[in-house]
């Protein structure tokens, strides 16, 4: 499966939050109440040094994927290499630090290190409210637990090419990423389901 998903525009991620791991799964939906079969496995070791985070085709993590690996330790301007299960490079994640004040934003670069998208935070408004809730005492520890949606955007240029949104009114975190508005494949799907986790991570979500 996961070689085909060159071919598939939309996918759906689950989130599934413990203490210690939080774990990912990707599928392909199969219509408007069926998100199909998982395809994909993701795994990210909370509270390490170095982010490590791995993929994995099914749950018995026998047979690895991808991986993103962080470059430094610590560093909000750090690049985040994304690597195939044999070693090579499929593209970078990299936080763009002064815009991400007011809206979180991630350039993401191919293989040879050329940029091929953008990022971002799809509403400034929520962003900015988001931001100013983390200043009111007692409540802005608390900021993140908040319903509000983190929604992103993916560019090319000026060009919005895909949507990951948030299923609204949800316990869990379940997100619909949408990239039919890219038929010209500019942003490879497995780089783009491995942004949408590494973003997910360097938020801390």
């Amino acid at each position: 499966m996961f070689e085909t998903i060159q071919n598939e525009d939309k996918f759906v991620l689950r989130q599934k939050f413990t203490l210690v791991i939080n774990r990912y799964q990707f599928s392909i939906p199969q219509g408007e109440d069926d998100d199909g079969t998982p395809f994909c496995f993701v795994e990210q070791a909370r509270f390490k040094f170095k982010e490590d985070i791995r993929f994995f085709a099914d749950e018995s993590k026998q047979q690895e994927l991808m991986r993103i690996l962080a470059r430094s330790r610590f560093d909000p301007r750090a690049r985040y290499d994304v690597t195939l299960a044999d070693g090579s490079k499929l593209g970078e994640i990299q936080k763009v630090f002064g815009k991400s004040l007011l809206r979180s934003t991630y350039t993401i670069f191919d293989g040879s290190g050329t940029e091929v998208a953008t990022a971002r935070e799809h509403s400034l408004g929520k962003a900015l409210f988001r931001r100013l809730v983390g200043f009111v005492p007692y409540i802005g520890d608390y900021a993140d637990w908040l319903p509000i949606a983190y929604d992103f955007e993916f560019l090319h240029g000026e060009e919005q090419i895909g949507i990951n949104r948030r299923r609204r009114f949800k316990l869990t975190d379940i997100y619909e990423i949408d990239l039919t508005a890219d038929p010209t494949r500019v942003l490879d799907r497995r780089l783009a389901i491995a942004s949408i986790v590494g973003m997910d991570a360097l938020q801390a979500r």
